[in-house]
């Protein structure tokens, strides 16, 4: 019996990693049911768009495997394979692009941008503030330190050359880009810039960037106080974050 017990042991633990492999592929779906639903609020036509790139992509590659003389039982599942991944990839640039115009000019909109791409970006939010919350936030990554202003141009441009001095006194020879968004010329757009920054040349190391990261810390960041994490909603105010950045 006790070897019984012991045998099991094996199973029941295999049992509940497999509980726990299951779990984030259902919080997965939910998220993306979640995200469905957000964005069909703001993009009407989603569910339209997704049904038709699901139908175009079926049917070209359904009529491709067929003039290449497929199997039958084997052309159906891999064009509706085929017409998911457009469904997918239909819904993915939609809902990016719906949640972007929805935080597009609101403060803490870039900061929002920037902690969500990939990659390896240290990212330090409103290094650089004014009373009217216009912002330069910090990024370090393999192109070198890039800094980002949003707001009004006439008072960022001020923000950008002030923390540029600051954060030229620690970088040596690492690139400084700065970056102020807009749609005017020269500016770029929120929905551009992830885009823009993966596209810079890669001039540091995994370990220049551990290095310059300590150079960065020690010279420090803002006095001011942080902006919220993430957008400010659409007509929201933060009277208490203003008073105190009038008084200074």
């Amino acid at each position: 019996m006790a070897k019984d017990s012991k045998a099991t042991k094996p199973a029941r633990g295999a049992a509940k990693a497999e509980k726990k492999k299951k779990a984030p592929r259902g919080e997965r779906w939910r998220q993306i049911l979640a995200a469905f639903r957000i964005t069909r609020q703001r993009d009407p036509k989603l569910p339209l768009w997704m049904l038709l790139a699901f139908v175009a992509s079926f049917a070209v590659v359904l009529l491709v495997f067929t003039l290449l003389g497929g199997p039958i039982y084997l052309n159906i599942p891999v064009s509706v394979l085929s017409g998911v991944l457009g469904l997918m990839i239909v819904f993915g640039r939609r809902a990016q692009k719906a949640a972007f115009r929805e935080v597009e000019g609101q403060p803490g909109a870039a900061g929002w941008a920037i902690q969500n791409m990939r990659g390896d970006w240290r990212v330090t939010q409103g290094v650089a503030l004014t009373s009217q919350l216009d912002a330069v936030h910090r990024v370090l990554g393999r192109p070198g330190v890039i800094l980002i202003g949003e707001g009004s141009a006439q008072r960022v441009r001020g923000l950008l050359a002030q923390e540029k001095k600051r954060v030229a006194r620690v970088a040596g020879d690492t690139p400084i880009y700065d970056v102020m968004l807009g749609e005017d010329e020269g500016q770029i757009s929120l929905r551009k810039l992830s885009n823009h920054l993966t596209k810079l040349p890669r001039n540091l190391s995994a370990a220049q960037v551990n290095t310059m990261e300590k150079r960065l810390q020690a010279l420090g960041g803002s006095k001011t106080p942080p902006l919220p994490k993430g957008p400010l909603p659409r007509g929201a105010r933060m009277a208490g974050l203003e008073r105190t950045m009038r008084r200074r």
